[in-house]
């Protein structure tokens, strides 16, 4: 069997453009949605003829014309939406259902992965507002596509590196501290931390997989299992300079909400769930469900390395 065509919805965004780089560099014949939209954002019109010149296919298509969309979705075999749901953009997930809409109508699709790669909004039910629209719009969605019968692939990713890794997981900064660093609570609470590229390759791989069809398929990196505390120690180590520890309790993490704006009041939710909680880890994973253990060919990115790139 063939590999499956592909159309990637998204793809100049953070993990679209590299899950159009991953089903290129898997062998997929690969188109890229061009939406009138773009305008004159002229860098997001560059990154499109990278594609192109690399391989891609460009179709023109818009959210507010349905038979384009359609007619879009009708050349390939497979769509992937990567539209951002983080923060301030999280009304892209719910635009989302004009997009299984046309796979409906189009009734060629052999899988839809739409624009998760995070937490599993499955079992985010009790977060806290206003981080809980994000979950509740992607649950959405869920329940849109279980309604037209659309076969599917779901993608926990966890935490991207580039958000969470790089600056030791502290907010409002993408750096490593210089000097100080907050941990949040005692520090030992476990998440999972992930290459964006990682990220790409492995929903690339699940697509023509029957062992993913109608699954949540979570990106577990066993050695990417991390306490902030480990994270820590481990830029210490590289950098050879050791960080000031400050600790805040999850009572005083939580009453920061009072004095920030909506998205930094998103962020403290999903931080607060993550590294007091233990959304991350505090479930189990079967194998069949766990990416590396599908896919142990692929050389994940270790955290030790990614951070690498700071010094």
């Amino acid at each position: 069997m063939g590999k499956s065509k592909v159309l990637v919805v998204g793809g100049t965004g953070f993990i679209g453009k590299r899950i159009v780089r991953a089903s290129l560099a898997q062998g997929h014949e690969t188109y890229v949605l061009q939406r009138r939209e773009v305008g004159v954002d002229v860098e997001k019109l560059e990154l499109l003829f990278s594609f192109r010149k690399a391989g891609a296919r460009l179709v023109e298509g818009s959210f507010s014309d349905h038979r384009s969309l359609v007619d879009a979705v009708k050349l390939v075999d497979v769509v992937i939406s990567a539209m951002s749901g983080v923060h301030f953009r999280s009304h892209n997930i719910l635009m989302q259902l004009k997009l299984v809409e046309a796979i409906k109508e189009a009734g060629n699709v052999k899988r839809f992965l739409p624009s998760e790669f995070g937490m599993d909004p499955a079992r985010m039910g009790h977060a806290l507002e206003p981080g809980k629209v994000t979950f509740d719009e992607k649950m959405v969605v869920r329940r849109a596509i279980g309604e037209a019968q659309i076969p599917h692939t779901y993608i926990s990713a966890n935490c991207f590196g580039a958000y969470f890794v790089g600056n030791l997981a502290q907010m409002a900064t993408l750096f490593p501290p210089k000097d100080n660093v907050l941990l949040y609570g005692d520090g030992t609470v476990k998440a999972v931390f992930l290459d964006e590229d990682d990220v790409a390759t492995y929903a690339v791989k699940t697509i023509d997989d029957p062992r993913t069809l109608n699954k949540t398929i979570y990106l577990r990196p066993p050695e990417n299992i991390l306490s902030q505390t480990e994270l820590v120690q481990m830029w210490e180590k590289l950098s050879g300079k050791e960080l000031t520890k400050h600790t805040i309790s999850a009572q005083d993490f939580l009453a920061l909400m009072k004095e920030r704006d909506y998205a930094e009041q998103v962020g403290i939710g999903h931080f607060y769930h993550i590294f007091y909680e233990g959304c991350l880890t505090n479930f189990e994973v079967q194998d069949e469900q766990e990416a590396t253990k599908l896919y142990p060919e692929v050389d994940y990115t270790r955290m030790d390395d990614y951070l690498k790139r700071y010094l």
